[in-house]
């Protein structure tokens, strides 16, 4: 999303939806929304926060829409997660036991791509998203990342992965622990909500959960996040 306000005709083109059902969603208070004159009204960083929240109840095909609509020419289209995913960004076992030690382990596994130019801006960025509102899902998922994109701060889009020998208290809304931790950082609005998109797919396979917690080292836990990902094709 390039600017910061959107119209209903802006933002139905921008998440590949009719505008009648923005519109109602408006009006029933199910979509962040401002009122001017007789006008609707979004703006893009809330329409962000919302589309997160709201992917977790996405089917696999609303989430597929959802892809296509935010396709970005930053990355593969077919395969967002593992055309930012390089096998030196997947640590297993990600040596942590606390939420912030996770962060700044899977910063520093980011940094493996010279890509990271300021960790301790993205380091904040993440923990202030993290405090309003936990990117942990309720199945051992999280997907940490920073509420506005930082191009100041990271040379090129990337994605690394990380699992806990054990999960960890993350904020998921059922209380359960986190071990699987997706750390995404992109440089438009577009390229992270496909990703994101995408990851929200993957984790709703049946087996990739249960594979990706077996896998015994980083090698075998990429070549988990690769076979999952080629199901999409």
């Amino acid at each position: 999303m390039a600017h910061e306000w959107y119209s209903i005709d802006e933002l139905a083109r921008q998440l590949g939806r009719d505008r009648r059902e923005i519109e109602r969603l408006a009006s029933r208070g199910r979509i962040p929304a401002h009122k001017r004159g007789q006008d609707w009204q979004f703006h893009a960083a809330e329409i962000t926060q919302w589309l997160e929240q709201e992917m977790r109840e996405y089917s696999d095909s609303q989430l597929a829409a959802l892809e296509v609509a935010q396709a970005s020419p930053e990355i593969v289209a077919d395969v967002p997660v593992t055309s930012l995913l390089k096998p030196e960004l997947v640590q297993v076992p990600l040596e942590a036991r606390t939420k912030r030690s996770v962060l700044e382990c899977m910063i520093e596994v980011a940094g493996r791509t010279w890509q990271v130019w300021e960790p301790a801006t993205i380091l904040k960025a993440v923990q202030e998203r993290e405090k309003l509102h936990s990117t942990a899902f309720d199945n051992g998922v999280a997907i940490p990342h920073p509420r506005n994109p930082l191009a100041d701060a990271v040379g090129a889009p990337l994605v690394a992965f990380g699992r806990t020998s054990s999960g960890i208290p993350f904020g998921a809304s059922n209380n359960s622990l986190s071990d699987c931790f997706f750390l995404v950082l992109c440089q438009d609005t577009r390229s992270h909500l496909q990703v994101i998109a995408r990851l929200a797919r993957m984790v709703q396979l049946p087996d990739f959960l249960p594979e990706l917690r077996a896998a015994e080292d980083s090698e075998a836990a990429y070549s988990v996040i690769l076979s999952a990902e080629s199901q999409f094709g």
